[in-house]
């Protein structure tokens, strides 16, 4: 039985007739670059998921490179994330000429260790960016708790974790403010780029509104320096097809999960941890083994796919070797990098499949 690791075509497959149309529509009405359909989302996504407001941008890098031209760092000022994402939660740091600084992860969930946080913060230190990897939620009180005490901006990188909450609370509104990712393979993933902006305090959703259109607020009145952030409107309309269908496609995710963290019993894995407060949407399903090449290629022969996310920290990579950070400074990150490996985890997974990877995995 072969197992893709994702197959997009399925859910797009799905959605064809009401997708076409929507874009028709937009097509129609030449509603290209912002527009009725890219507010419609907005609208929508923040009722749904329980956001005061929501801003849609071009891409989930977008609204990470607003948040910190928001907070106003710049050079001289560090940023404190974790080495063990995507590389883009700290590329908006760079972009406003401030300096990166990681802390290490924790062992179960892969998210930022609020107990080696407050070792690494200096004068210096201007913000935390909280990244809630693999659409798990991280330890957000003890994180605000450090925060608050050395009075540091915080972000929430919630690309991976769209619909997660921590104790009942949207994730993306429990610090200053949330950036999100609509990339294609996420849990609501547009035909393209696409990402969001939300913010607690309306003057800060204003500020970030003006920065998304040149600073402007008006054509051709430029009040502070901004850039070109905006969500086109075919995106908006395929988003505004697709987030009806989030909540029951977070529920199947959820459920291919507990079927693989009941079903693998193989020996030296490590699956992930579900902390009680913070139920996880599941973007990844990603368990630890120290043989993790050879599991892979064992079931590869099977005809299931994997992947390796993320397979070099940040601090290892070549562009951040002016850090000064080399092998051992992070181990857990550089352990988890050596050891990971993520299953299939989609919402078109039939449940013949999952029990297909679950029986290979446990003939390792």
């Amino acid at each position: 039985m072969k197992v893709p690791f994702l197959d997009l075509s399925l859910q797009h497959k799905a959605l064809r007739e009401p997708a076409l149309a929507a874009l028709t529509a937009t097509y129609d009405a030449t509603r290209f670059c912002l527009g009725k359909d890219v507010e419609d989302f907005e609208k929508a996504f923040a009722t749904t998921l329980g956001y005061p407001r929501a801003l849609g941008m071009n891409s989930g890098t977008a609204p990470l490179h607003v948040a910190c031209m928001i907070a106003g760092f710049g050079p001289g000022d560090e940023v404190v994330t974790t080495p063990f994402t995507f590389i883009s939660s700290a590329w908006g740091i760079n972009y406003v000429g401030a300096t990166p600084v990681f802390a290490d992860v924790e062992e179960g969930t892969f998210n930022l260790d609020p107990a080696k946080l407050e070792a690494v913060i200096t004068p210096r230190t201007k913000a935390i960016i909280v990244v809630h990897l693999f659409g798990q939620p991280a330890r957000m009180d003890e994180i605000i708790a450090i925060a608050r005490k050395h009075g540091l901006y915080v972000i929430e990188d919630c690309a991976q974790a769209v619909g997660a909450r921590y104790k009942g609370m949207p994730v993306g509104i429990i610090g200053d403010v949330g950036t999100f990712s609509f990339y294609p393979t996420k849990n609501l993933g547009g035909c393209g780029e696409g990402g969001a902006f939300v913010a607690k305090d309306e003057a800060v959703h204003t500020k970030a509104r003006h920065i998304r259109v040149h600073g402007s607020d008006r054509r051709y009145y430029h009040d502070i320096i901004g850039g070109n952030f905006r969500m086109d409107g075919f995106q908006g309309a395929l988003l505004n097809v697709k987030l009806p269908h989030l909540a029951a496609w977070t529920a199947r995710r959820q459920a291919i999960a507990a079927r693989y963290l009941s079903g693998i019993k193989l020996a030296e894995v490590r699956l992930p941890e579900q902390p009680a407060y913070g139920k996880s949407v599941f973007h990844q399903f990603t368990i630890r083994h120290p043989r993790r090449d050879a599991l892979r290629e064992h079931l590869a022969k099977h005809e299931i796919g994997t992947d390796l996310i993320y397979p070099v920290p940040l601090h290892l990579q070549k562009c951040y070797a002016n850090l000064g950070k080399g092998v051992g400074s992070f181990p857990v990150a550089e352990q988890a990098a050596a050891t990971c490996v993520s299953l299939p985890i989609f919402p078109e997974l039939t449940d013949a499949q999952v029990d297909h990877v679950i029986a290979s995995i446990n003939a390792f």
